[in-house]
């Protein structure tokens, strides 16, 4: 492996559970140390990049120790631990935002009475939840099908418990080449971890990308290194490798 200077980091399944289990504190205390020891040694260290709403990952970047930007919501924004800003995509226009509200609208009024609620804290984007992930999967044909009559330009994906609906424009691959221009950090320094095919936009733009054991098997087939260990433990894993290389 190449010397890596920073580590792109999905949430979801890599840092904790996507369901409501509880964290791993042990291991994610262990990758807060290997962050701060890289960072100690020069290095850029652990930057997160995921879909969960903006206070999520600020939450986790402070805990963890993040000292560079991190992307929340898919790409809608950079979240700055250095200087608390928050960045959205100029891509994202009030009309864009009127479409997400209407959007967000016809989920309450059609899938709302079927028990389907919104992830709470998202702005330009909505993530769809049922606590019967198999119904979630079952409508996902339908909200597409949906979307596209009402002239809503939006990517429709699911992801192990959510269907995400992100603007066709925005996503993690445009916060990924917004946060690699402002920090400068080229690709052949640049590592990454994911475990959904959301994060093959990390895989596209990284020198090294590995996964944890639980992660689908279309991410494991472009991973340079799966690890042994599901969830925290095996990022944990991956992290020791690439920031002591």
């Amino acid at each position: 492996m190449t010397h890596v200077d920073a580590v792109l980091c999905d949430i979801d399944g890599c840092l904790c559970p996507e369901t409501s289990a509880p964290m791993d504190a042990p291991a994610l205390a262990r990758i807060g140390a290997l962050n701060r020891e890289a960072i100690a040694q020069g290095r850029a260290g652990l930057a997160l990049c995921s879909g969960r709403p903006q206070p999520f990952v600020e939450a986790m970047a402070r805990l963890l120790g993040c000292r560079l930007p991190c992307i929340a919501e898919n790409g809608v924004w950079l979240y700055d631990p250095r200087t608390n800003a928050y960045d959205r995509d100029p891509a994202i226009t009030p009309a864009h935002l009127a479409m997400v509200r209407e959007a967000g609208a016809w989920v309450e009024s059609q899938l709302g009475p079927r028990g389907v609620v919104i992830q709470p804290g998202k702005t330009a984007s909505i993530s769809l939840y049922h606590p019967d992930a198999a119904y979630l999967r079952s409508i996902e044909g339908m909200v597409r099908t949906a979307f596209a009559a009402c002239g809503w330009s939006f990517r429709i994906s699911m992801t192990w418990f959510y269907i995400n609906c992100d603007l066709a424009h925005i996503s993690k691959g445009t916060g990924i080449d917004r946060w690699s221009r402002l920090t400068g950090i080229p690709r052949d320094r640049l590592a990454g971890v994911g475990d959904t095919p959301g994060d093959l936009a990390i895989a596209d733009r990284v020198a090294f990308f590995a996964c944890p054991a639980n992660a689908h098997d279309e991410v494991k087939r472009r991973a340079s290194w799966v690890a042994p260990e599901p969830e925290a433990a095996g990022t944990e894993s991956a992290l020791a490798a690439m920031l002591r290389s």
